[in-house]
């Protein structure tokens, strides 16, 4: 599986971005897939995750702090998942990675992720 985020870039406080990342092959449907960001010097945290549509049809997950601005959503026609940002914080400045997850479970802990996207950056100015 491959995965390629796309989406970052530089934006004013109270902001919106949108980032999308585009998986290859063909048990798209089937992934857990998650956002996590890493601030310099940080360790790579948890954002947020979807389940597969056929499981808990396709619930959410979110760490506390994007509660309500962000939304993660999935095309699976399109073997895409989304991020949409809103109300965006200079604290939200970070590496944006996407990962895929080929088992069930929506974990929120990088290790339980398969598969690595090369991350785009989100920089917000205050």
């Amino acid at each position: 599986v491959q995965l390629q985020a796309s989406g970052g870039g530089l934006v004013q406080a109270g902001g919106s971005l949108k980032l999308s990342c585009a998986a290859s092959g063909r048990s798209f449907s089937s992934y857990v897939m998650g956002w996590f960001r890493q601030a310099p010097g940080k360790e790579r945290d948890f954002v947020a995750a979807i389940a597969p549509i056929s499981w808990r049809g396709g619930s959410t997950n979110y760490t506390d702090s994007v509660k309500g601005r962000f939304t993660i959503s999935r095309d699976n026609a399109k073997n895409t998942v989304y991020l949409q940002m809103n109300s965006l914080k200079p604290e939200d400045t970070a590496v944006y990675f996407c990962a895929a997850r080929p088992r069930l479970g929506v974990i929120t802990t990088s290790s339980g992720y398969d598969y690595w996207g090369q991350g785009t950056q989100v920089t917000v100015s205050s």
